[in-house]
């Protein structure tokens, strides 16, 4: 990993670690929302939820009249979509609901959740690499990869074809997935066609536009 990407990756850790401090532990991530939607952590009053945050145990979701957000928990993989009007509380592997039911759950393969938790670090990497809007250009030669390396790399392609079979037109848990494990090896020109994908499938996710241009801005 090169000398950037290290001290970018140090500075996104610390400013989320700071800003998480002595909360509860992470039990999963809001990887997909639209509408209105509003959470309550315990002791705090209700916020609205946003893209890509993290979810902790105890966190009391209220999902109104069109509205619809996606969870995936990180320890068993549950992934759940649920469109309102619904509310639900968040568990260690699961949610509990108070009205509704989720409308699709999923069990995504083992090795992603570990990388979907990552996402949240890789937004902040893409916005703390560019400078007042304008990216730092140029990502320099890709790094040549061991045979191990080159292994999880294929395996982590095949993982997202398969997951991509069975995932809905607007779900970009697999792309994510493939992109945090090309962002390890910096691979940025075969992650290029993985964040078109994504802008592809979600138009009007801010998030998703800055890994687009820092994927860009990489690979000029």
């Amino acid at each position: 990993m090169n000398r950037t990407i290290s001290m970018l990756i140090a500075t996104a850790a610390a400013v989320l670690g700071d800003a998480a401090g002595a909360q509860t532990v992470d039990v999963g991530l809001v990887n997909m929302l639209s509408g209105e939607v509003s959470y309550q952590s315990q002791g705090a009053a209700a916020s609205k939820a946003q893209a890509f945050m993290k979810v902790r145990q105890g966190d009391r979701f209220s999902v109104l009249n069109g509205a619809q957000v996606r969870i995936v928990y990180f320890q068993g993989g549950r992934q759940e979509t649920w469109k309102g009007p619904a509310s639900f509380t968040a568990g260690a592997q699961s949610s509990q609901a108070q009205s509704g039911q989720p409308s699709q759950v999923a069990t995504l393969p083992s090795a992603v959740p570990q990388k979907i938790a990552q996402v949240p670090d890789l937004i902040q990497i893409a916005r703390l690499g560019r400078s007042g809007g304008v990216a730092v250009r140029g990502g320099g030669k890709a790094p040549r990869l061991t045979a191990e390396q080159q292994s999880e790399v294929t395996q982590a392609k095949d993982t997202y074809k398969k997951m991509r079979v069975g995932a809905s037109a607007d779900d970009i848990t697999p792309e994510l997935y493939l992109y945090s494990v090309l962002q390890d090896y910096l691979l940025y020109n075969d992650m290029k066609p993985v964040v078109e994908e994504m802008a592809k499938r979600q138009p009007s996710n801010a998030e998703v536009q800055e890994l687009v241009a820092w994927v860009n801005s990489k690979t000029q």
